[in-house]
């Protein structure tokens, strides 16, 4: 009797995963606790000081929201976003001539807010922005992986919307240059389809057991800028090829590296640095394979059951009760950083993290209507 409770349990459990209703009911659960602690969108946050509302964290945190009312149409969450950019005047932190990626990160979800209520207000400083980056004829910007994140599906949402493919060839070049360039040779390892965070991290820099410090959520960065661009690129501009390979070598060097319980490591090839359950960088992980089984770029019985696994630990490890995340990766840069990484420390910013799960939620649900087709 006690194996069949436990296969029962199993079963129930694998059930919880991967039931459609589950899914939204866990992302609902999450983003309620955030809305809760955090009433007013438009109050600045602080750490060790003072930071507008509209910096990168809540920015990913948005991004999420929207995916989460592309599913689930709750005016809730649509006023949510807008107030939160009407708070800042559709502004972004540094004003029009900001050349950091992290503060253009906030021009996606007020380009997405303007497709969905045609308000010019909505856009006209991140068109701005982009448009003095790309009237200039510097291109090193992002000397860090997770400007692609950041900044990519900008241009790639710019360019569809105004149907100019300078927005794309810019974003290219840009791509580019930290993918062959920074660093010395770029930040791309093309032998082990992952990217250092920064030139700090190329080679001869090591991890303690001798192997290339791949950061987790850097890598994370990557994988969701080149989804939210191949999401909205059209297939016929001459780098969606590039983009496309770059996305599928680096899910294919995820496999082998997965944990038992499902998650990856903050080093993702150096298990014994800092391992354990993290739950952004996994997250983000989950968002590229699900969308790649959705959209039928990467094999689905491949990569399925690696979503399945990793969503199913993300679920029953990394959500209390009340909805708050654990096992968050405070900001930072390298696997050490914010650590230790537990499921009740609370990081020195909750949003982003809700931002990934969000996103990795927004693609597993679909998975469902792959499955009912099949």
């Amino acid at each position: 009797m006690k194996n069949l409770f436990v296969i029962t349990c199993l079963i129930s459990q694998l059930a919880y995963a991967q039931s459609k209703k589950d899914v939204l009911a866990a992302m609902r659960l999450t983003n309620h606790y955030f809305m809760q602690q955090w009433p007013d969108p438009g109050k600045p946050t602080f750490t060790n000081k003072e930071r507008p509302s509209n910096l990168w964290t809540r920015a990913v945190y948005y991004e999420g929201l929207m995916a989460l009312y592309a599913i689930d149409k709750q005016s809730t969450y649509y006023d949510y976003a807008v107030s939160w950019g009407s708070s800042h005047q559709w502004g972004l932190w540094g004003g029009t001539t900001v050349r950091n990626a992290d503060n253009q990160c906030c021009g996606q979800t007020y380009i997405d807010l303007y497709l969905i209520d045609k308000k010019e207000e909505r856009i006209k400083d991140i068109k701005a922005a982009m448009d003095n980056m790309k009237a200039g004829a510097k291109v090193d910007d992002w000397w860090w992986i997770d400007a692609l994140q950041m900044a990519m599906p900008v241009y790639a949402r710019l360019g569809v919307l105004y149907k100019d493919t300078s927005y794309f060839n810019r974003m290219y070049t840009m791509y580019a240059y930290t993918k062959y360039n920074h660093g010395g040779k770029g930040l791309y390892n093309s032998a082990d389809h992952l990217w250092w965070r920064d030139k700090d991290f190329v080679p001869p820099y090591k991890e303690p057991n001798g192997e290339d410090c791949y950061w987790s959520r850097g890598n994370g960065w990557v994988v969701a800028a080149l989804v939210r661009t191949l999401d909205l690129l059209p297939a016929n501009d001459p780098h969606y090829q590039e983009y496309l390979q770059d996305y599928r070598d680096m899910l294919h060097a995820l496999l082998p590296i997965q944990r038992p319980d499902g998650c990856w490591n903050a080093s993702l090839h150096d298990a014994d640095n800092y391992g354990g359950m993290e739950l952004t960088g996994t997250s983000l992980f989950v968002y590229g394979m699900a969308w790649g089984i959705n959209h039928r770029v990467i094999d689905s019985k491949t990569y399925l059951p690696v979503v399945q696994k990793a969503w199913k630990a993300l679920t029953q490890n990394c959500i209390d009760t009340n909805g708050r995340l654990g096992y968050v990766q405070g900001t930072g840069k390298e696997p050490k950083d914010g650590q230790p990484v537990s499921f009740d420390k609370v990081p020195d910013f909750e949003d982003y993290g809700l931002g990934c799960f969000l996103l990795a939620g927004s693609e597993v649900y679909k998975l469902q209507d792959i499955k009912q087709k099949h």
